[in-house]
């Protein structure tokens, strides 16, 4: 559990912010925009969202070769998150579910698809989300990057949002709901739409942004200044690049996933005539330094950020988190993307920072948090009301801000549910705990898979129908059954047409 904040490191800070305020008109912009982030108490917000960004893409979660320090400075400054999930692995119900603290099945963003949006769902507006609860609460709001939900993002005091999935370079870009001309990597883009408005917030009111990057998005087209970056570094495979598959069940294997497959390099040097075990490796090296290289390029404008703040004296009341919308596999089992609920595939980054109250360098490896959890996380902290309907809970006692020593989950429920889709990964349903992960393939046929975490974190082999395990399967069957209810899944999901699937 991490420590609590020092009250006396609090009145120091509280009596340097009203030094800072008695000066403000001497010394201009740079302390009057101290005095917008303390005089009210309520911290600035800066939620920041890679788009695939795996778990250990990140140095200070332990990666040796990708340095990330400016990525790193947000952890290392507040809080470092090892048990973050998402309670579904795909872009857009994964970012409805950081917006509105609810799962998937409730505000009823199920897949990537079209008919998924606010406008569509009676059990969520836009009105609803966190953002847009914190501008009615007086917070000076903006959207800019990578939006990539179907309803255009509607009450803040600006946006500028890429046009769905967006293009790496010369991006148009949504200003205001008007489309307009951008020049430039999309992540120098967004960096400076960033910048742009906090340049612009007014003196008098706390700022919320979200500063949403394109990458780490397939297409992978770095910045021409990292364009040689790891060209000559041999990049390891991990454990398991080799595994066929082949034990795994029928919903496993007949997804569409194979770094091997992988098309997107036979034009950047990597030849399609290949036997399969030489292009599984060629493509792998030139998808993991294209990967890290455009990874460098959001390092760089997450530095331009926390400068800004810094050089504003901005920083100390200011509560960042920086995550991904889901996690994706760099080569684990063979597999690139993500959908599924094994690790690579579900466990995300997650860094807060906010040096005004959170104490610097905390660790938390025990709890799980979870996208749900964002909404009423910042919602609390900000003083602001939490709505019954988030399915969330607010990380408050994990920071160490009060509320006691309370209990925390003990697991959680994963939900998927796109198929037939691009991957042609089957919907799926389970449970994970500190020890053990229950996956469920629910359509027919229906397949089951067990894994024990602590003595195979790889997820290698499958316990299902080891009769040795069967009491641990009936029970983790039991509860997956019982979070459903918990959560209010009722769902009645029609029998999916595989179409372009293989059967």
């Amino acid at each position: 559990m991490p420590t609590r904040h020092d009250r006396r490191s609090a009145l120091k800070r509280l009596a340097g912010a009203s030094l800072g305020l008695s000066l403000a008109p001497l010394f201009g912009g740079g302390l009057r925009a101290a005095m917008r982030g303390s005089a009210a108490r309520r911290p600035n917000i800066i939620f920041m969202m890679t788009d695939d960004q795996a778990f250990g893409a990140m140095s200070l979660y332990g990666n040796r070769i990708l340095q990330t320090p400016n990525m790193d400075r947000i952890g290392r400054e507040g809080v470092r998150f090892g048990q973050a999930f998402v309670t579904n692995s795909l872009c857009l119900p994964s970012r409805a579910s950081y917006l509105t603290g609810q799962y998937s099945h409730t505000h009823g963003m199920l897949t990537n698809g079209e008919e998924s949006g606010f406008n569509d769902q009676p059990a969520i507006r836009n009105e609803d989300t966190w953002p847009i609860l914190l501008g009615k609460a007086g917070y000076h709001t903006g959207m800019v990057g990578k939006w990539h939900v179907n309803s255009p993002p509607q009450g803040y005091d600006l946006t500028a949002i890429l046009q769905g999935q967006g293009v790496y370079f010369d991006p148009p870009m949504l200003v205001n709901g008007r489309l307009q001309a951008q020049r430039g990597h999309a992540d120098d883009v967004i960096g400076d739409h960033a910048l742009r408005f906090l340049q612009q917030v007014p003196d008098d009111r706390p700022f919320c942004l979200l500063c949403q990057f394109k990458a780490p998005h397939r297409g992978w087209e770095p910045a021409p200044r990292f364009a040689k970056r790891f060209e000559n570094v041999d990049i390891p495979l991990p454990a398991h690049f080799d595994e066929s598959l082949a034990t795994r069940p029928l919903a496993v294997q007949k997804s569409q996933m194979r770094i091997a497959d992988m098309p997107d390099f036979h034009d950047r040097g990597v030849p399609a005539s290949l036997p399969e075990a030489e292009q599984a490796r060629a493509n792998y090296q030139a998808f993991i330094r294209h990967y890290y290289r455009v990874l460098l390029g959001v390092d760089e404008n997450v530095g331009r950020v926390l400068d800004y703040l810094d050089r504003q004296g901005l920083a100390d009341n200011t509560l960042i988190v920086y995550t991904s919308d889901n996690g994706f596999f760099l080569g684990e089992h063979g597999l690139f993307d993500k959908r599924l609920m094994y690790e690579p595939s579900i466990r995300v980054p997650m860094l807060l920072r906010w040096p005004a109250q959170v104490d610097a360098g905390q660790v938390d490896d025990d709890n799980f948090v979870l996208n749900i959890d964002v909404a009423p996380t910042l919602l609390d902290l900000a003083g602001a009301d939490v709505p019954d309907n988030m399915q969330g809970r607010s990380w408050r006692p994990l920071l160490g801000l009060g509320g006691g020593s309370v209990p925390w989950r003990q697991d959680f429920l994963y939900e998927y549910f796109e198929f037939p889709a691009a991957h042609c990964v089957r919907r799926h349903r389970g449970v994970r705990n500190h020890r053990w992960k229950l996956i469920q393939f629910f359509d027919d046929p229906q397949e089951w898979e067990l894994y024990d975490l602590q003595d195979d974190p790889d997820e290698m082999r499958n316990l299902a129908g080891d009769l040795a395990h069967a009491v641990t399967l009936r029970k983790l069957r039991q509860r997956l059954a019982q979070l459903r209810r918990e959560y209010d899944d009722h769902l009645d999901l029609p029998v999916p047409d595989p179409k372009q699937c293989p059967a």
